[in-house]
């Protein structure tokens, strides 16, 4: 396999809305400033809502921001043409939905299923591309191959629905649940997996995931919190993110101790701020976060 190599995405000041079937507008994402580098490896938290699969979408070109900007590489995929947008999203970028099912074809083989992701590449671009046995054996399915996709196993259909994503040689791979409904063994097979797509060829990974051991080994989380970015963790160790207008999100395990509405004490230096609250009417500071 040619090695693509990976390229960055950065989303500068990100709002989307949707409107519910009783017409009601949501907000999903309020002014998300996030930048990932080329050949990064990010995993992204969040409960039910936050925001994550929303991102994701708005990443991979699936759906446009309402407000904001998103950019894969240099190219402003945010304000680019239809029909720009699908020759990205066929050659640079791939997206693996929700449920490997949504990603493939049922009725037909797993050779075949590879053969028709390609189908928005020209056969020039794929001359170094590996064939669908080499795909297939790299994910473990080389004996079944010519087997219908209705009859696979869950794992093995997520391990095919990521053969078929990376058979463009993308640039970038985002990953919605990726490991859902999956057995343990195969959980950590999907995992190693998209870790040695970025090891080997150097692409960009993104994976949204409610499983905290797929997140640990990823060496960035982004946690999602009311549609902005929450915190984030860098090889073990949690940082808050100061979002517009300086709001701050605690991290998840304090919450509890300052509540909405806290009264709280600043102390900012050059380079660092200390926030304390009182432990009682004497305004004597409990504990600092720092």
């Amino acid at each position: 396999m040619r090695d693509a190599g990976g390229i960055g995405l950065r989303c500068a000041g990100v709002v989307h809305l949707y409107r519910t079937f009783e017409g009601h507008d949501v907000v999903a994402l309020q002014g998300v400033d996030l930048e990932i580098q080329p050949g990064e490896r990010v995993a992204f938290l969040g409960p039910s809502g936050s925001g994550k699969s929303t991102l994701l979408a708005l990443l991979g070109g699936i759906q446009r921001p309402s407000a904001g900007r998103i950019y894969l590489g240099d190219d402003d995929i945010s304000r680019m043409s239809e029909r720009h947008l699908a020759r990205l999203r066929a050659r640079r970028v791939a997206t693996m939905l929700q449920g490997a099912t949504r990603n493939l074809l049922p009725y037909t083989t797993a050779r075949r299923n590879i053969g028709f992701s390609r189908i928005g590449v020209p056969s020039a671009e794929l001359d170094d591309a590996p064939t669908a046995m080499e795909l297939l054996e790299r994910v473990g399915l080389a004996d079944q191959a010519d087997q219908v996709v209705s009859t696979m196993s869950g794992g093995q259909r997520q391990r095919l629905a990521l053969a078929c994503a990376v058979a463009t040689q993308p640039q970038v791979l985002l990953a919605d649940e990726p490991t859902s409904q999956l057995s343990h063994l195969d959980r950590d097979a999907v995992v190693r997996l998209l870790h040695d797509l970025n090891r080997d060829f150097g692409t960009t990974i993104v994976v949204v995931t409610h499983q905290p051991e797929v997140a640990a080994t990823f060496p960035r989380t982004v946690t999602m919190k009311g549609g902005r970015v929450g915190s984030e963790g860098r090889d073990g160790a949690e940082y808050a993110v100061i979002g517009a207008e300086g709001v701050l999100h605690l991290p998840s395990h304090l919450t509890p101790q300052w509540p909405p509405g806290t009264l709280v004490r600043i102390e900012a230096g050059p380079r660092r701020i200390v926030i304390s609250h009182p432990a009682d009417d004497t305004g004597i500071p409990q504990e600092d976060v720092r």
